[in-house]
């Protein structure tokens, strides 16, 4: 209290003491005073124990949506497509020699090997590569992790699918028990700990606790030290132990827009099965039926251009007016879909599947939504796919199916690029146009746009190697290859022969303006004779 305050105390006590609310009243957060309209909550708890409470919900929750409704379906699906893709995370062996040029021999060693085991890098030999990484990205997304444990080298009663040994057993999250806590020895949630949190094991069901087996053999785990576990987990707080959906803070909204979907309909579809009514007239015309006579029920044909001749006086035909499904239907879905969008870092047209805006509207959508599928993508490389290929590569040499060039630094050999799916052109012409210049100005190079393409740069040379030398062994020209086209009988390129053509009648034209003259016609300029004129 200040000096006022001590001396009103005890003379009027009432007023000192709303002084001293009024004076906290003021110096408080309006945020944090609740009211009729702000209740204020709050969440105190830590990640882990807010987890322990509700993450078995929100996994169900997901796993059921993703079964059941067609959004959530759709949108994992997407999210499948743009952060891993088709052909899965694309892997660039990038070793160097000790003069710090790519190795290019030992590089395309690796690449074949890798190609080799993505054919079947699981223990059960079902899935390729590719299927593995979007089955593990789509567990990881909708339940809030993923497991796979590494198994190296020789292992009792298993024999390795391919050459390399080593192979990665799939686990769902159920494998690993929220309810396996022991903080004596440092367990939480089955996740087994030090004293700087760093993860010593893991401590996993036996089998599935949802299977075919008994109940009692789902409690039995088995110890496996962390080094020989990959966990992939989408986490939001620091230090959390476990992971959460990505939808958690979107399931409400999306069980809700499920269920006024599903009234509509049915309001839709009783709506249509409403006909006719038969209007009475005056009272006093009606007809009682005599005593145990049952009532007459009239049915009316309907037809094209019927006519009701037969109405009894005072009757008339009405009809039920229908007004499903309703009109503010598809804005009040559209406002949810913008909203479940934003929740799972993906795009309300990916969503929605509505492609109905103007260029830049789309533009601008389909950058921002890159942001959040590269945000994924480089989670996914950095949990899963940069551990995998270290791990495959380490046994690949151990093994000796891979052997190191003596003049590959060592330090180098774990060196590659992770490619993932890239942002699609909108406008390919405009955006080709815009790498062109990059280059040109040397602001970019031509592995950076082979990469934006989803290429690989050094088979992308290759392959042009080959298909240029293939073109001029056959003599054919095209403005592709228009600064060396093969060369003509005179041992000039077209491009060399235009400008020579135009020296001829006393005009110096530019290798740029020789090339453009080449490419307007597709390369297949005519060998100039003397007579050769500018028209």
């Amino acid at each position: 209290m200040n000096l006022i305050d001590r001396l009103l105390a005890p003379i009027a006590p009432g007023i000192v003491v709303r002084r001293l609310a009024a004076q906290q009243a003021i110096k408080a957060y309006e945020a944090a005073k609740p009211s009729r309209t702000h209740k204020g909550k709050g969440q105190t708890r830590s990640a882990d124990l807010s987890l322990q409470h509700d993450a078995r919900s929100l996994r169900a929750q997901c796993r059921k949506l993703d079964e059941d409704h067609d959004i959530v379906t759709g949108l994992f699906d997407r999210l499948e497509e743009r952060v891993v893709g088709g052909a899965g995370i694309g892997i660039e062996p990038l070793p160097l020699t000790y003069a710090g040029e790519v190795h290019t021999e030992f590089a395309a060693a690796i690449k074949a090997a890798w190609s080799e085991w993505s054919l079947r890098p699981e223990c059960s030999a079902e899935l390729t590569r590719p299927q593995m990484e979007r089955l593990i990205c789509r567990t990881w997304l909708r339940d809030g992790e993923a497991l796979a444990q590494k198994l190296r080298g020789k292992i009792p009663n298993y024999q390795h699918p391919g050459a390399i040994p080593f192979s990665l057993e799939l686990l769902e999250p159920d494998y690993l028990p929220w309810e396996y806590n022991d903080e004596g020895r440092g367990i939480v949630q089955g996740i087994e700990r030090d004293a700087w949190r760093r993860k010593r094991a893991y401590h996993l069901l036996k089998q599935h606790p949802g299977g075919l087996g008994g109940y009692a053999l789902s409690l039995q785990t088995k110890r496996v030290e962390a080094d020989s576990i990959i966990h992939i987990a989408y986490r939001k707080r620091i230090g959390q132990n476990r992971g959460v959906p990505l939808l958690h803070a979107a399931l409400i909204r999306l069980a809700d827009l499920k269920d006024y979907e599903e009234s509509e309909r049915v309001a839709a579809r009783i709506s249509a099965a409403l006909a006719m009514y038969i209007k009475k007239g005056d009272p006093e015309q009606y007809v009682r039926p005599q005593d145990g006579q049952a009532p007459v029920r009239r049915s009316f044909p309907i037809a094209p251009g019927m006519v009701f001749d037969d109405l009894l006086p005072g009757e008339e035909i009405g009809t039920i007016a229908s007004n499903r499904p309703s009109t503010v239907l598809e804005g009040f879905r559209n406002g949810q879909l913008r909203a479940i969008a934003a929740s799972g870092r993906s795009a309300y047209s990916t969503v929605a599947r509505s492609y109905d805006g103007t260029y830049s509207a789309q533009r601008q959508e389909l950058v921002e939504a890159q942001l959040g599928y590269d945000l994924l993508q480089h989670e996914f490389i950095d949990y899963w796919c940069r551990p995998v290929y270290r791990e495959w590569l380490a046994m690949a040499m151990l093994s000796g199916a891979l052997k190191v060039p003596a003049d590959v630094d060592p330090s180098t050999v774990y060196a590659a690029v992770y490619q993932g799916p890239v942002m699609p052109w909108i406008n390919p012409q405009h955006e080709a146009n815009a790498w062109e210049l990059l280059v040109k100005a040397g602001f970019a190079d031509e592995a950076e746009v082979a990469r934006a393409r989803g290429r690989n740069p050094q088979e992308l040379k290759k392959s042009r190697e080959a298909e240029i030398k293939t073109n001029r062994e056959k003599g054919l020209v095209f403005s592709s290859d228009a600064s060396h086209d093969g060369k003509a009988k005179d041992g000039l390129s077209p491009v060399e022969a235009v400008q020579k053509a135009y020296l001829g009648v006393g005009k110096m034209i530019t290798a740029d303006e020789a090339r453009e003259l080449v490419n307007q016609v597709g390369g297949n300029l005519p060998i100039p004779g003397p007579d050769f004129t500018e028209s």
